[in-house]
């Protein structure tokens, strides 16, 4: 499905880097969600895991950041559509355990974008789901 976007490429770079990826790194919940469309739907493509509604996904974000000690992503490697709102990204998501373990992890993210917000996002995970 095709949505209307209110995003130029920057504001999309903005949107899935320095907002959307800023917030979860800091672990700010309201940060993160206030880049979901409320009727959104987020799906984990490698573990056939779909969260629908900014309800489940705030959950999910929930868990995943009681989770971890640090979250960090990185070195990312973008492609943006500008024309028709979506974007992705492959990058390496560093995960550290409350004991110190590490978990890397080689990642893409697809994105639609509706106006100003993620519509639907898809997760491509090369490793376990840590989004359950």
């Amino acid at each position: 499905m095709q949505y209307d976007c209110a995003l130029d490429r920057q504001g999309l770079i903005d949107l899935a880097i320095h907002r959307y990826f800023a917030a979860v790194d800091a672990k700010d919940l309201a940060g993160t969600l206030a880049c979901f469309h409320p009727e959104a739907l987020f799906t984990i493509q490698t573990s056939f895991t779909r969260h629908a509604g900014l309800p489940a996904i705030e959950r999910m974000f929930r868990d995943f950041f009681a989770a971890w000690q640090t979250i960090v992503h990185r070195d990312f490697v973008l492609t943006v559509d500008e024309a028709h709102g979506r974007i992705a990204a492959a990058f390496e998501a560093v995960l550290t355990a409350p004991d110190g373990q590490v978990t890397r992890l080689s990642n893409t993210n697809f994105w639609r974008v509706r106006g100003e917000k993620f519509q639907e996002v898809y997760v491509y995970m090369s490793g376990a789901n840590v989004l359950v």
